[in-house]
């Protein structure tokens, strides 16, 4: 094992300092990408951010292979072409225009009689004023958990680190929210779950780095700019594992769910799954690069001089 002058193993080899410019800017990249996806696509919003009806059945048989069969049956009997999704056990259909009570109770009828008698249905509605407050108070949580998180940052560490955090944040959270918009899949409540989730788990990961940036601050004698690179790419070192470890854990369980769960929570264990991976990597390839650019802006304190001796 070998020790570095932090006194720390040193036997991860790789300069996060260096290459930090290549990460930033296929960030970037990423991001305008998915700006403008957003711009052209917008995001595709379920039920629950918008009025009209989901109607979630559950079957005895195995309806994987059913798909045209109940597009079919649903353009027959003027249902329109609503979003579908057909697993083995769950059929979902989601209308844009809130079903009145006639047209539920014959579709019920209608796939029980054509697909599964023993089908059960449960219908739920969303009308315009619920999906705007829903929208409305997604975005306060996601605005409320990232002041909540600046501020337990910068009473912690620094402004710095707090500054670096939210961007890292914020990079993980739009990188979800661009791979939705770009591929068009559905935006519902478990999808803002999912993105919450995402910003607990990444402001962890960045926390343990710093602390670790933090701690060999405190017992090094930094004094030229090339230091500051050394103590960085150590600090991301020392935890590296650690960190790649963590993420390895949770995505081996969110795997699991996107293949062996429902389809109800498939898209959330996407979303989940997409989030770990961009946390994992703005925690060690952003955050820190990041708050180092912020600390070589910081002024050097100069020394206060004391008068000469008469």
């Amino acid at each position: 094992m070998r020790f570095n002058k932090f006194g720390h193993d040193s036997s991860i080899k790789f300069d996060f300092v260096k290459k930090a410019r290549y990460f930033f800017i296929f960030s970037i990249a990423i991001t305008v990408l998915g700006i403008a996806s957003l711009g052209i696509f917008g995001m595709h919003y379920g039920v629950d951010f918008r009025s009209g009806s989901s109607v979630d059945i559950s079957v005895k048989k195995d309806m994987s292979g059913q798909k045209e069969a109940i597009e079919k049956y649903l353009a027959d009997n003027d249902f329109g072409k609503p979003n579908l999704t057909v697993g083995s056990s769950r059929v979902t259909i989601r209308f844009d225009d809130v079903l009145d009570p006639a047209k539920e109770k014959e579709l019920k009828a209608g796939f029980a009689e054509n697909f599964d008698k023993d089908a059960s249905a449960e219908v739920n509605t969303v009308d315009v004023e619920i999906a705007k407050e829903l929208e409305r108070n997604a975005l306060i949580a996601m605005l409320v958990a990232s002041i909540g998180i600046m501020l337990y940052v910068s009473i912690r560490f620094e402004w710095r680190f707090a500054l670096a955090a939210i961007v890292s944040l914020v990079h993980d959270a739009f990188i979800v929210i661009s791979v939705f918009s770009i591929f068009q899949l559905e935006v519902n409540l478990p999808f803002i779950v999912a993105v919450l989730t995402i910003i607990g788990y990444s402001i962890n990961d960045t926390i343990v780095i710093f602390d670790r940036v933090r701690e060999n601050l405190r017992f090094s004698k930094i004094k030229k700019p090339a230091d500051l690179d050394d103590l960085v790419n150590a600090s991301v070192g020392q935890t590296l594992v650690r960190s790649i470890n963590t993420v390895l854990t949770v995505v081996v369980a969110a795997v699991c769910l996107l293949i062996f769960g429902s389809e109800a929570i498939k898209l959330f264990s996407l979303a989940i799954l997409i989030g770990l991976v961009s946390g994992a990597y703005s925690s060690i390839f952003i955050a820190s690069p990041l708050w180092l650019v912020l600390k070589k802006k910081q002024k050097p304190k100069t020394a206060v001089k004391t008068p000469a001796a008469s």
